[in-house]
């Protein structure tokens, strides 16, 4: 039996991302259930006897929702692999769980300093615990000289909100060289847009808040390991620190999988006719869209990447310039984050922590009709330049 519960003489046959998604860890079919269940409400299960080997024990252990999720997650990550996924509640919850987890005092860890913001909240409680912290933009040789003694490289790719893209294999190949565990933020891509384990990373880490579950509703993070080992040491934390996802946040995720691959795809054509226009106007400048064919990140994007993503980030004149444009949107809402149904977009320098002049603006495309998002993009960039 496969990992989506059909037969095997099934399992050899290639599947599709969007069929992928639609049946990623489904339960093997019964008559009259339905095809993906409930969610399990369930602090704790019946549990008779000696609870050794026991599926479910305590509901911070375990839940039978979160199997399910984990499974497609980790057929998503790792199609022809034995990845292990795990689900937390958050983004952060994931990331925190896979550094603090697996750093200790002394270890050197290479972490981006052009990643997202918060990852400087979580560098200084590694410093605090001992461990010693290099800070290297993404992309470019810096990256590759960092790696000297060092115990964990974290890759982000594209970056957020930047958009700059490394080689993750060849870094991957070369902090292994250094003994080196290798973690990637794949949140921006997406698994459908790049595979960091078949790269050659180690672990693959996301926020499923953005655009894996799409529609803003749910606060969801997940690890996906190559190594079972790694994955326990995850587990185990996050049943130390209680960073699990409630069931009803895992079924949304897993039900969102099924439209993945229509919203990304979506997106990512709306991102790139996006990213075109915006090319075209004098007032923008620093455009960034792994996708746009000029942009310096795109060869690279190309050989890793299958889908470009939904952000698009660019510079307007100054502060003013850029609150002016934003509030002429009419179909773009302002929101932080990025990746979901509704297109959103964000003056990134008002929260600080981004190294952004102030007038860079972070647009998330979402699955509105392509010509009605960059018809309300020109509007509105109209109306900010007549003001």
């Amino acid at each position: 039996m496969n990992p989506t519960g059909r037969p095997d003489d099934h399992a050899a046959v290639p599947l599709g991302d969007g069929t992928r998604a639609v049946h990623a860890g489904l339960p093997p079919e019964e008559p009259y259930a339905p095809p993906l269940a409930g969610p399990a409400f369930a602090a704790h299960y019946h549990l008779p006897g000696d609870p050794a080997g026991a599926p479910y024990t305590y509901g911070r252990d375990g839940n039978p929702t979160w199997t399910a999720l984990e499974r497609a997650l980790a057929e998503l990550e790792d199609p022809d692999g034995t990845a292990h996924a795990l689900a937390f509640a958050s983004g952060m919850a994931a990331m925190s769980a896979v550094l603090l987890s697996r750093v200790r005092p002394g270890d050197v860890v290479v972490l981006p300093d052009d990643g997202y913001n918060l990852l400087a909240r979580l560098r200084e409680r590694l410093e605090a615990h001992g461990a010693r912290v290099r800070r290297v933009p993404t992309g470019g040789e810096e990256q590759f000289r960092a790696l000297s003694g060092a115990s964990l490289l974290w890759l982000e790719t594209p970056s957020n909100p930047g958009l700059d893209v490394c080689d993750i294999r060849a870094l991957a190949e070369a902090a292994h060289r250094e003994g080196a565990l290798v973690v990637v933020d794949n949140t921006l891509a997406t698994p459908l847009g790049q595979r960091p384990l078949q790269l050659g990373a180690d672990v693959s880490v996301a926020s499923g808040t953005k655009a894996l579950t799409g529609h803003g509703d749910v606060l969801l993070g997940y690890v996906a390991c190559r190594d079972a080992e790694v994955a326990d040491d995850v587990r185990q934390w996050r049943k130390i620190v209680g960073a699990v996802p409630g069931p009803m946040e895992a079924w949304l995720a897993h039900r969102s999988l099924a439209t993945l691959r229509l919203r990304v795809d979506q997106q990512a054509r709306t991102a790139l006719a996006v990213a075109r226009a915006l090319a075209e106007r004098p007032e923008v400048s620093g455009l960034r869209h792994p996708g746009l064919p000029e942009d310096a990140a795109h060869p690279l994007a190309a050989r890793q990447m299958r889908r470009f993503g939904c952000v698009v980030s660019f510079t307007l004149p100054d502060l003013e310039h850029a609150e002016r444009f934003l509030a002429a949107l009419r179909l773009v809402h302002q929101a932080t984050s990025f990746g979901g149904v509704r297109s959103t977009a964000e003056r990134r320098g008002r929260w600080g922590g981004d190294a952004v002049p102030e007038g860079f603006v972070r647009l998330s495309v979402g699955v509105e009709d392509t010509e009605d998002v960059v018809a309300d993009l020109l509007r509105a960039l109209d109306a900010a330049d007549r003001t």
